[in-house]
């Protein structure tokens, strides 16, 4: 595929879990999103940006996977004859007793599909286990050596999550279970016939991982037969809570807790503008990871650069420097209302800050430019052809944008965002090196902007209008929009205004490709319906709505008249 920046094309940004399928088990998976890159693909969008795909905890955050290498299990598509282990009477066996069209209705119900799916997969491994024949059994063999340097960890770590009431928090564990090594030595201290059950259940991890990485190619090549892109994204952190850490314990500072610092743009949560975004992701120990040539680093580009095209790092800007609390988010309650000398005493004299150096000094930069630059130089070795994008967003440094252009790494551009002495910065101003977009899954839809700005005022409302006035500014309005009609003028202006722009790629959030007000998850909440939201229409109901259609042909004809076709 053609993915240099001299060939400007633009794409849409949607989560998985949000896409709806005619015939879908209540999440999105890759049936929905076969039948969604080709909606794409019609209307002239060259790429579809999905955020990560690694397995998720119980808080179902993709941003906290329980693995940085597996696959979430509910991505797949599971119907009659797929996989081909699966049957239609085995199929139709599990479902009979689930009401199908309640799961369907809503958001996900995520205790409920992973149930289902789980249940669908272990029909088709016993189908596999008695009856696959040679040649299916040893590409699944195959498959196990070649990924074993992760897999079998993962599958270890799965059955000790089953054995503690489907809990990841390891540090919960019985005290055989929490760390590896004891683990390892409990397994085999056990009777035979208990230790040949939970090898097999090791295997039956193996074997959902395997199916993972078949659907997914495959949908690689479906994209491709499209000519559409597919961008996957690794988080810079990776969940304490995760195989990875349990099973690597030594490469991870597990005392300090990553994060970002305060910022008033997120006035969704208190703590935030406080005292900042505490992720609860362990610190990386680079010098152990530099020990062995950052063999996980590179495992984990390995990953994702197998199934999608190019990829998003997450937090960039971690690989210079990260924000650290010396405390887990569980705790961030008690420490919200403290002052700074009140939570000094209270963390022994450590507070929050950057690691492992601020910036306020020269020298302090110049250290963590080289370093993160070190840190980057592998992720890009390891994509090889496949592109790299930062996501550098945030309290960013002054090296750090050109640092990342010298590696050939592209940022990010939201065009309210870019204001450079008080003057937004105009699209044809921007690096071509560059991906812009209005709004990230972590962002209120512009719809939404626009309604608390004008038509249902909000506590909001003031910061609604002045995000709006600068992309009005940026599409060649006057600030003061208060008398445009979002529909008839705003909308196209707006569009336009981004496919124009100089950026490589340009980017538009599936919401605000639809004009929809909802959001796919609140910053620094832990609010029940983040990660949650479906879409109101099936992939197949956009495409006979008159109204998504008369809008997608207002889209693609910016497409073509801006060049992105």
């Amino acid at each position: 595929m053609n993915l240099s920046p001299e060939k400007r094309i633009a794409g849409i940004l949607v989560p998985l879990f949000a896409l709806r399928g005619e015939n879908d088990l209540g999440i999105g998976d890759l049936g929905a999103l076969r039948e969604f890159i080709g909606w794409a693909s019609e209307i002239g969008f060259k790429l579809v940006q999905l955020l990560p795909i690694n397995e998720t905890g119980a808080d179902n955050s993709p941003y906290n996977a329980i693995s940085a290498m597996a696959i979430e299990p509910t991505t797949l598509r599971l119907g009659p004859d797929s996989p081909e282990d699966l049957t239609r009477d085995d199929f139709n066996s599990v479902v009979a007793d689930v009401d199908l069209g309640r799961l369907r209705r809503g958001g996900v119900k995520y205790r409920h599909v992973k149930k289902l799916k789980l249940r669908l997969l272990e029909k088709a491994f016993a189908n596999f286990s008695g009856h696959a024949g040679k040649e299916r059994q040893w590409e699944f063999e195959k498959f196990c050596q070649e990924e074993a340097v992760w897999l079998d960890d993962y599958a270890f770590f799965r059955v000790l999550m089953e054995e503690n009431g489907e809990s990841a928090t390891w540090t919960r564990w019985p005290a055989e279970h929490q760390s590896i090594k004891r683990a390892r030595a409990w397994l085999h201290d056990l009777p035979q016939d208990r230790q040949a059950a939970l090898m097999a259940r090791q295997n039956f991890f193996c074997y959902v991982q395997w199916i993972a990485h078949q659907q997914w190619r495959e949908i690689k090549s479906c994209a491709e037969d499209r000519d559409v892109a597919l961008m996957g994204d690794i988080p810079f952190g990776v969940s304490y809570y995760s195989a990875d850490v349990f099973a690597r314990p030594d490469e991870f500072a597990l005392d300090w807790s990553g994060g970002a610092p305060p910022e008033p743009f997120f006035k969704d949560d208190e703590f935030t503008q406080k005292w900042g975004q505490n992720w609860g992701i362990p610190l990386y120990r680079w010098d152990r990871m530099r020990a062995n040539n950052f063999a996980w680093w590179r495992e984990r580009v390995r990953a994702i650069r197998r199934i999608f095209h190019l990829f998003r790092i997450d937090h960039v800007l971690g690989f210079y420097r990260i924000y650290a609390f010396p405390w887990r988010p569980r705790k961030n309650k008690q420490f919200l209302p403290l002052d700074r000398q009140e939570m000094l005493e209270r963390t022994g004299g450590r507070a929050p800050h950057f690691a492992p150096r601020d910036d306020e000094t020269s020298e302090n930069c110049d250290a963590n430019k080289r370093e993160g630059e070190e840190y980057l130089r592998v992720a890009v070795e390891a994509a090889g052809a496949t592109r790299v994008i930062g996501e550098d967003l945030g309290a960013v440094p002054e090296y750090v944008r050109p640092s990342l252009r010298s590696l050939g790494i592209a940022g990010f551009k939201i065009p309210q965002w870019e204001v450079y002495h008080e003057q937004v910065t105009p699209g044809d101003r921007y690096e071509r090196l560059s991906v812009a977009t209005y709004t990230t899954h972590d962002h209120k839809p512009l719809r939404a902007l626009w309604e608390e700005a004008f038509e249902r005022p909000a506590a909001t409302s003031e910061q609604s209008r002045f995000e709006l006035a600068k992309i009005a500014l940026f599409a060649g309005f006057d600030p003061k929009i208060d008398k445009v009609d979002f529909e008839k003028d705003f909308y196209p202006a707006i569009m336009e205004a981004l496919f124009k722009s100089e950026a490589w790629i340009t980017i538009v959030m599936i919401t605000d490709l639809l004009a929809r007000r909802y959001r796919f998850n609140v910053p620094g909440t832990a609010a029940n319906l983040n990660w949650t939201r479906r879409m109101q229409r099936s992939v197949a109901q956009l495409r006979s709505s008159r109204k998504a259609q008369a809008r997608m042909r207002l889209i693609r004809g910016l497409l073509e008249k801006n060049g992105r076709i």
